[in-house]
């Protein structure tokens, strides 16, 4: 899994193996 740098508030989607295993909504952006 590569972290991809997003904007807060932004929808995310975690993909692998071409399903998606996590999903939902940035809420705090991590430094």
């Amino acid at each position: 899994i590569v972290p991809v740098a997003m904007d807060q508030g932004s929808r995310f989607a975690i993909r692998e193996g071409g399903r998606t295993v996590g999903a939902g909504v940035i809420s705090k952006v991590l430094a």
